[in-house]
């Protein structure tokens, strides 16, 4: 099971297999690769792909447990499964650099369709469990949706742009851990704390 700092690991995923796999000299200079918020568009790279996080959905799965009744005899709580739905956009002073960018860019994504925790957790630090993926394919965004994402974002100024989609992420709850694994000891506020004074007093 992935922790809350999941979603960014599969984004910092992406971007570091498309980093570790280009060759500049294929593109005759070197690229970026870099998470964009919306106002980023205003100013984008140069030269590269950025990855733009749109949406994060509930995928459908089930939401179990995320293991058996505690030591101390609370209930583990449910996972969140989502999936993650993100555009990446390539960049290039010419057309015929952008044309080699995506080619290269879908090209690489295809051939490495799995994130492994491997990877995962080289980018965001023991963030999935070793026996984790995250699915990465193309996603289904209509041309009418396409544009007006880009008419928000730099008033319908487009830019060459892919959908994909990251399933599934299960993110479990949140448990405070020590340096080694292990739950760190949680602070259990009395009941009555919050009693009325003079209910303290009986």
């Amino acid at each position: 099971m992935a922790d809350f700092r999941a979603i960014n690991a599969v984004t910092e995923g992406v971007l570091q297999l498309l980093r570790t796999s280009y060759d500049p000299e294929d593109f005759n200079q070197e690229l970026e690769f870099k998470a964009f918020t919306a106002r980023d568009f205003a100013n984008p790279i140069s030269a590269g792909v950025s990855l733009f996080l749109y949406r994060v959905v509930a995928c459908g799965v089930q939401r179990t447990p995320a293991g058996p009744v505690q030591i101390d005899g609370r209930a583990a709580g449910t996972l969140l499964p989502v999936d993650l739905r993100f555009m990446l956009t390539v960049w290039g002073g010419e057309a015929s650099l952008q044309h080699l960018i995506v080619g290269w860019m879908m090209r690489v994504l295809e051939d490495h369709p799995i994130l492994s925790a491997g990877l995962l957790n080289t980018v965001v630090p023991a963030s999935f469990d070793p026996n984790e993926t995250v699915e990465i394919s193309l996603a289904e965004l209509s041309n009418e949706d396409l544009l007006r994402m880009w008419d928000t974002l730099v008033q319908n100024v487009y830019q060459l742009s892919v959908p994909y989609v990251g399933r599934i992420v299960r993110i479990e709850p949140i448990r405070r851990r020590e340096q080694g694994g292990g739950l760190v000891q949680e602070r259990v506020l009395e009941a009555a704390a919050f009693e009325p004074p003079a209910e303290r007093r009986r």
